[in-house]
């Protein structure tokens, strides 16, 4: 009987205790709330069993072999679906190396979440020398949108939502998010903890333009002789492409796209400008930017590249701050694109002046000469393979699958290709934006096949590939359908330097002469493939996109084609010595 009385009680005392849950699964709890259901990392102290437990959770954990390409998979994730990639790491190292990709998530406006786990802080801020011992939250700072750290376990879902509400909403950017290792292991009541989550409620409101301001834009376009309509990835992360559209073709006026605004409106559009790019923006009269900065990719607004005309901008962009940041704006249009582009549109009636036959004569006949000028050299048919044969067989290819995701990244090869490769859908380039860095291929790669499902290639200068090649291994253990394409010219630019010395070490900008890349894959379970004629690459392209496993092909290029920094030879001072 006694037995039977110990039991009972011991029952009762079960039943009466409270369910508990830890930090862990708040982190994991909070997130899944918010539908985000991936997480790009690198597990370690203190945040292997957060991994761990994501995925037993129903989360999917794409491990890496770097952090600043897991980082750069969250913020070409954030980039494509408007949600906060997240990018999860360890302590300091691993955080520092994930910062990088923070960095460029920022100054690209792609919306991230950093995650990393860090000491405690009483031992931090005594420096008292804990294992990967940093103050990452204000190391962050300066690099990211917003930073925060959380202490205790109540606090978790509040954190995890201001994070995703700094990301999304206004000017998208990286957040850092600091999980102190002690925070992770506390235990709170699980009713309380599920109480204490926050499902965020929308993160990004729309932002309306003022009236003033949409008909003062107008007026500024209405007596505009050669308006010029200049899209940047903004306009593109919008996701308004049907209002764009209608802007575009209920205007008449002529637009150009920044890079990754290729495929707002298909490249082949009448009124792409893109083949007459120097024309216009020295012509130009007005320009309408719309989720553009006149930053140096845009030569700041002013100098030769905008010719002697003098220019009235209209800048539509959700950021007060950005207007005037380099040049005079006439008409500012402050709120999120969609809806700024929907009141000019609505503001566009039947006796709106479309731009003159002039105007838009002067630019087709400019686009047919520099198109056909294109056409000759893209038929030449060199041998070995130059830049332009080489992207002339890959853009045959991928014009017959518009669907298929690009990115690219190098110095020719990423300016050569920007002008040959056609884009027809909206949000499928992938390049190295507004920082113009090299390294972004392979976690661009991976983020874009995890995010879309869809294949993608990967058109990379050997250089650019280098940063980033080892994540070949990732793009194998997920099974991902990549295919990167390494234009091999044996060295940075090209592989013809010398040492001046005449001395053992190759100079500066020379690799390892006939390298063979697609045995990197090889060993790695991939496919490779070596291609020394267009007809090889084209075949070796069309091969990959029909297995839909990971590929590379090792592309054989010229190691005399190339020039110094590609298009950005003045970005690059030479010596006295250099230029002799």
């Amino acid at each position: 009987m006694a037995d039977v009385l110990e039991a009972t009680t011991q029952e009762a005392a079960e039943v009466k205790a409270p369910q508990m849950t830890d930090g862990f699964h708040l982190v994991i709890d909070a997130l899944k709330l918010n539908d985000i259901d991936t997480i790009f990392g690198l597990v370690g102290i203190p945040i292997t069993d957060l991994a761990r437990l994501a995925q037993a959770e129903g989360m999917r954990f794409i491990g890496f072999r770097h952090e600043q390409h897991a980082g750069n998979a969250a913020a070409i994730a954030g980039y494509m679906t408007q949600k906060p990639g997240i990018c999860l790491t360890v302590s300091a190292p691993g955080f520092l190396n994930g910062l990088t990709a923070l960095a460029n998530a920022t100054t690209n406006c792609f919306p991230m979440i950093l995650i990393s786990g860090s000491s405690e802080r009483e031992i931090v801020d005594l420096q008292q020398g804990d294992y990967e011992e940093m103050d990452q939250l204000n190391a962050a700072k300066p690099y990211a949108k917003a930073a925060y750290r959380v202490l205790n376990a109540e606090d978790i879902g509040i954190g995890v939502a201001r994070a995703i509400r700094a990301a999304v909403s206004g000017r998208p950017g990286g957040v850092y998010l600091d999980l102190p290792a002690k925070l992770l292991s506390q235990t709170m009541d699980a009713l309380e903890g599920q109480h204490s989550l926050v499902k965020v409620v929308d993160a990004a409101p729309r932002q309306l333009p003022s009236p003033d301001s949409v008909k003062r834009a107008l007026d500024v376009i209405k007596n505009a002789k050669r308006p010029l309509i200049l899209l940047g990835k903004g306009a593109a992360y919008a996701q308004a492409d049907a209002q764009i559209r209608e802007l575009v073709e209920k205007s008449g006026i002529p637009y150009l796209p920044m890079s990754m605004a290729k495929g707002l409106l298909p490249d082949t559009h009448a009124q792409s400008a893109s083949a007459a790019r120097s024309f216009v923006l020295q012509e130009a009269d007005c320009v309408v930017l719309i989720g553009a900065r006149l930053n140096w990719l845009l030569a700041h607004g002013k100098g030769k590249t905008w010719g002697a005309a003098p220019k009235q901008f209209v800048q539509i962009d959700i950021s007060p701050t950005e207007i005037d940041s380099n040049v005079a704006i006439a008409a500012p249009v402050i709120g999120d694109i969609g809806s700024c582009v929907s009141a000019l549109v609505a503001g566009i009636g039947a006796g709106f002046p479309k731009p003159s036959s002039e105007w838009t004569g002067a630019i087709n006949e400019r686009k047919n000469k520099n198109l056909e000028k294109m056409a000759a050299t893209l038929a030449k048919n060199p041998s070995p393979m130059n830049f332009h044969s080489a992207l002339r067989a890959i853009r045959d290819v991928l014009k017959t699958r518009p669907d298929i995701n690009v990115v690219n990244e190098g110095a020719n090869t990423l300016d050569y290709a920007r002008s040959i490769i056609d884009m027809y859908e909206p949000r499928k380039r992938f390049d190295s934006g507004t920082w113009g860095i090299m390294g972004i291929g392979m976690g661009f790669a991976i983020g874009a096949a995890v995010t879309s499902g869809k294949q993608v290639v990967a058109i990379e200068g050997d250089s650019a590939f280098g940063f980033s090649g080892m994540e070949l291994e990732t793009i194998c253990r997920y099974d991902l359908p990549v295919c990167t394409i390494v234009f091999n010219n044996n060295g940075v630019y090209r592989g013809t330097d010398v040492n001046p010395t005449g001395g053992k070490d190759v100079a500066p900008t020379v690799f390892v002469k006939n390298a063979r890349y697609d045995k990197m894959i090889e060993a790695f379970g991939g496919i490779g493939f070596n291609a020394t004629t267009p007809e090889e690459l084209t075949h070796a392209l069309e091969e990959a996109i029909k297995s839909g496993k990971p590929t590379l092909i090792n592309a054989v290029i010229d190691e005399t084609a190339g020039t110094e920094s590609g298009r950005l030879t003045n970005l690059n001072p030479q010596s006295a010595a250099t230029k002799k």
